[in-house]
């Protein structure tokens, strides 16, 4: 059982003593009080983890102890203190902070039960209902946290104690001048994670010990959603916005109350609603979500709008003449009753494609000799191109399902078109989406071409001309994830089977 959380690696705890000479042993007793039962585990500050006894309250306690004392326990000594001062049920109880000088110590609740980190490591990821409990939690400890001014600076899987008896605490506090009051927040996003995913997103809230979440080519980590099903779109969302630094985070009581809605709602998301969170306590204004914001904006607009047609329909009773106008999609005038044209739709754009965010996709069977060469397909150089090998037979010799191009977007995007320029006709070629890259290998590209859908119902067919252009994208789904798949091959002047694909491009929204 894990009672030290491991939290995140700083360089402290890089440079931390191990400690070696004077080591405890089972039996000692530290100030008169604390008798040392059993070393539990060390942490990547050199630190000693011990299960003892209070000899005076007979209850049970966690002892971590550090060598030496002094200047360098300080921190570690400060942090317990401010943490006694916060009793909340979701928060370890500090009972005691020791400095000895060649060793010092805090005393601290004894948790029956294991750690987060531990918990996903025997049996995996958990189901969104329970991992949004244990983020209440936390965010509910954080809130009480930060009403006192202070941060907690140390949240992480290894910190994060599930009892026995089912209780969510945060333990171990080791806040610097570097931490602050986002930075928790955000960890309640990486603790949301790493809870659905098994996985802890370094750049994001700190490194670790702990596997990094997965990434696509440009960085950025994959959703939940995208590396496991059943995982609720609100959820996912709620948990990459906490991560993305560009989306300014909630305080911590605003997040609690979002969460324990979620939570009373167990695991139906369905009626939940969109984000809902309540003003801050705090007198500092609560920083929303880019939700939030366009919900807000969304208002502003639609009032701005009633108010010009307002003064029109105002202005308009006045004159002799009626207003006609030309009725949207029909072509024929008309007189305004009231009320608004719709908007006109979004007009689709081309996304620019770079090299970066292009790879050739070669299941294992294939020798992956081209995989270098999907960039030519987007630098806009009519004289270059991916070209496929030559192969005997048009299906490249049952040899595999076929070959594409993969491209992610970076982000989640509503899509139109995809163009694909090839050097001859009669290639059987579709377009396909999917939840993830699976890896830029033999086995992550077989995994591609197993699982990519389809886009539309019917037969892949051969393309008639050298410029296809694909359409049948969902206006209401989002894509980050699209390959552009090849499973037959026109026949070259050479009488075996080959094709270059010149130019590749998508618009959207």
């Amino acid at each position: 059982m894990t009672q030290v959380g491991e939290g995140h690696e700083t360089a402290a705890d890089a440079d931390g003593p191990v400690m070696t000479f004077g080591a405890p042993t089972a039996g000692e007793v530290l100030a008169e009080r604390y008798q040392l039962e059993e070393h539990v585990n060390d942490d990547s500050a050199g630190r000693q983890v011990w299960r003892g006894i209070d000899v005076i309250l007979r209850r049970p306690v966690a002892v971590v102890l550090r060598y030496p004392g002094g200047d360098s326990a300080a921190e570690m000594l400060q942090a317990a203190v401010d943490a006694s001062r916060v009793i909340h049920p979701n928060l370890v109880g500090v009972y005691d902070a020791i400095d000895e000088g060649s060793r010092a110590y805090v005393v601290r609740e004894w948790v029956d039960g294991e750690s987060l980190r531990d918990l996903i490591a025997s049996d995996g990821p958990l189901n969104p209902g329970r991992a949004t409990a244990i983020a209440h939690s936390i965010a509910d400890a954080l809130t009480a946290v930060h009403a006192t001014g202070m941060v907690h600076g140390n949240v992480h899987p290894g910190t994060t104690l599930i009892a026995d008896d089912g209780r969510v605490v945060l333990a171990d506090a080791r806040a610097d001048s570097a931490d602050d009051v986002e930075g928790d927040v955000r960890a309640v996003g990486g603790i949301l994670y790493f809870a659905l995913t098994g996985h802890w997103p370094h750049a994001e809230v700190g490194s670790s010990a702990l596997p990094d979440a997965n990434r696509d080519a440009a960085g950025q980590p994959a959703a939940p959603r995208q590396t496991r099903a059943g995982i609720p779109a609100y959820l996912d969302d709620l948990t990459m916005d906490l991560l993305d630094r560009r989306v300014a985070v909630p305080e911590a009581d605003a997040l609690t109350a979002e969460l324990a809605r979620l939570d009373s709602a167990e695991e139906d998301y369905e009626d939940v609603g969109p984000l809902r969170f309540a003003q801050s306590t705090t007198t500092e204004p609560v920083r929303s979500t880019p939700k939030i914001v366009l919900g807000v904006g969304a208002l502003v607009v639609i009032a701005v709008i009633g108010l010009v047609f307002g003064i029109r329909a105002i202005t308009g009773s006045s004159s002799d003449t009626p207003t006609n106008t030309t009725q949207a999609n029909t072509g024929q005038t008309g007189s305004v009753t009231g009320g608004s044209q719709p908007p006109p739709a979004a007009t689709p754009k081309k996304i620019p494609l770079t090299a970066k965010m292009v790879r050739v996709v070669d299941p294992p069977d294939g020798d992956r000799t081209q995989i270098g060469e999907a960039k030519y397909t987007v630098d806009n150089d009519p004289s270059t191109a991916w070209k496929t090998e030559h192969f005997n037979q048009a299906n490249f010799g049952n040899r595999k399902k076929g070959m594409g191009v993969l491209i992610n977007l970076g982000t989640p995007r509503g899509l139109s078109e995809v163009t694909v320029e090839t050097s001859s006709p009669g290639v059987a070629m579709d377009i396909r989406t999917g939840p993830a890259d699976f890896g830029n290998s033999g086995q992550g590209d077989k995994k591609i071409v197993d699982t990519f859908k389809k886009l539309g119902d019917g037969d892949t067919e051969k393309t008639e001309g050298t410029r296809e252009v694909f359409s049948g994208f969902d206006p209401n789904q989002k894509y980050q994830y699209v390959l552009v798949f090849l499973s037959e091959l026109p026949k070259a002047d050479n009488g075996r089977y080959q094709v270059d694909v010149e130019k590749i491009e998508v618009t959207g929204y």
